[in-house]
């Protein structure tokens, strides 16, 4: 059996292929080896995968994940799965590689995730050709679910979202000053955190201040990751992710002040990287 994965730091899409090529899709935490570490991922995977499947009868494991551009880090997956799946061969590779595979196959492009954190690269057909660092939470990630959850909470907290939408948002999100700070620096993964706070703007997203608030964090995303790439403008604009898929109106919007075309836009990458993958078997 062939078990597939696509990783964020929000959630993991799993999906199991038998030898009759019948699929059976699973979903977990996500496991971003910046912020959780290989004994909690097995944990993870003991109590939230391990139970609904015979993990003996995996042959091979491809994984795609958030932050696991780097050995050190593929390590922490490695080292996870390994003791899950003892029986398998396993793969790991960055989630933008799963985004660009699951939205050109095997075509150059232009890919991006715009999920709880950011992320863009040139794909060459086989490999990421050019990658412009998207820098996290801290530095990076415009455009990003944490980006926008941000905002909003950032103009909450000041006061100054109009009236009836600070009472919804006060409703739906009923935590007081000092319990957002605890969250924001006490407590593990912030950025999840923060980017919850994106699906109140996709709620309201043609409200004039929070689609103010989307337009002015996707054009960040263009102005400072987008737009720095050569020639960018001479290819589509190709998008995984829920916060894309969510607001792809804006993001068109801003792709078109750019002078960029839009190509495809997916909420998850899984179905069409478990095609890819089906395709490519040897």
């Amino acid at each position: 059996m062939l078990l597939i994965a696509d990783s964020g730091s929000t959630k993991t899409d799993w999906v199991l292929i038998d030898s009759a090529q019948n699929r059976y899709s699973y979903s977990t935490i996500g496991y971003n080896p910046y912020f959780i570490g290989a004994e909690k991922i097995q944990q993870s995977l003991m109590q939230e995968l391990l139970t609904k499947l015979d993990a003996s009868q995996v042959r091979k494991v491809f994984f795609y994940g958030a932050g696991c551009s780097t050995n050190e880090k593929k390590e922490v997956l490695h080292a996870a799965l390994a003791n899950c799946f003892v029986n398998a061969e396993i793969a790991i590779n960055h989630d933008l590689l799963a985004a660009s595979l699951a939205l050109l196959g095997n075509k150059r492009g232009f890919a991006a995730i715009l999920g709880t954190g950011s992320n863009t690269c040139i794909f060459d057909g086989v490999k990421i050709e050019k990658n412009i660092d998207s820098l996290g939470y801290l530095l990076g990630d415009e455009g990003s679910g944490c980006s926008i959850g941000k905002k909003i909470l950032r103009d909450f907290m000041r006061g100054s979202l109009p009236q009836e939408l600070e009472e919804k948002f006060r409703k739906e999100y009923p935590f007081t000053q000092t319990e957002i700070f605890e969250s924001m620096y006490n407590k593990p993964l912030p950025n999840r955190f923060l980017a919850g706070f994106c699906r109140f703007a996709a709620e309201h997203k043609n409200q004039v201040q929070i689609k103010t608030i989307v337009l002015e964090s996707f054009n960040d995303f263009f102005l400072n990751l987008v737009s720095r790439y050569p020639d960018y403008v001479k290819l589509s604009f190709n998008c995984v992710g829920s916060v894309g898929y969510n607001f792809k109106d804006h993001l068109s919007e801003v792709a078109g002040v750019f002078g960029m075309k839009m190509g495809k836009v997916t909420a998850s990458p899984i179905e069409d990287l478990v095609s890819y993958h089906l395709k490519n078997l040897h």
